[in-house]
């Protein structure tokens, strides 16, 4: 009995010899075996760096940018001080993307619902918007209720904090100048039931000096 080959060796043998073996070149950019480590490039760059005090010089720099930073952040972009005065009400209200739920998983407010939270939290003092570098503005947001929040758009607040001994806060990056619509400043936003006014206050011109 002739033993029987599997099926795929006798069509292998009737394909044409130019058929069963085909030089196809180089497909594609050859690139040399790249022999040192890339982390072992970094460590000596690293080495390097800490060896001639660049290193050192990059950090103090980095905490100079830091300090500076806190000390005077950006201003906020696109607020002048107020020409004329103009004030507008605000609704708070909001509309819950996802459930609202407690600390046992209890539905407290269901997606779709609308919500003002000025129903729940009260604004404890006014919010003062204004320039802390414009004296007038200073002297303005200081005559207001002694629980106001004074908010900078542009200045110093620590050296404020330090002169003044009050608490000062930044509307980093205007966040809340934005959403408020706050185009000019000084500005208050206060409470009224459960709307928010907000009023831009034209200070008398500055004084121009001889």
């Amino acid at each position: 009995m002739r033993s029987l080959l599997p099926l795929g060796v006798p069509l292998l043998l009737a394909l044409p010899a130019s058929v069963q073996a085909r030089d196809y070149g180089q497909r594609g950019a050859m690139f040399p075996v790249i022999e040192r480590d890339l982390l072992e490039q970094i460590h000596t760059r690293l080495a390097q760096m800490e060896k001639s005090g660049e290193t050192a010089r990059l950090n103090q720099e980095l905490k100079r940018r830091t300090i500076a930073r806190v000390n005077r952040p950006d201003p906020v972009v696109g607020l002048i001080r107020a020409h004329e005065s103009r004030s507008w009400p605000f609704d708070p209200t909001i509309t819950l993307a996802a459930d609202v739920r407690g600390a046992k998983g209890e539905l407290i407010h269901a997606a779709g619902t609308r919500v003002n939270p000025l129903d729940s939290v009260k604004l404890r003092g006014d919010l003062l918007f204004f320039d802390g570098d414009d004296p007038a503005q200073i002297a303005w947001a200081l005559r207001q209720e002694a629980n106001a929040k004074l908010i900078l758009v542009k200045g110093a607040p620590l050296e404020l904090m330090k002169a003044r001994q009050r608490r000062f806060y930044f509307d980093q990056g205007g966040k809340l100048s934005e959403k408020f619509g706050i185009r000019a400043v000084p500005a208050l936003v206060r409470q009224n039931g459960r709307m928010l006014e907000i009023s831009e206050i034209a200070l008398p011109p500055r004084k121009s000096r001889p």
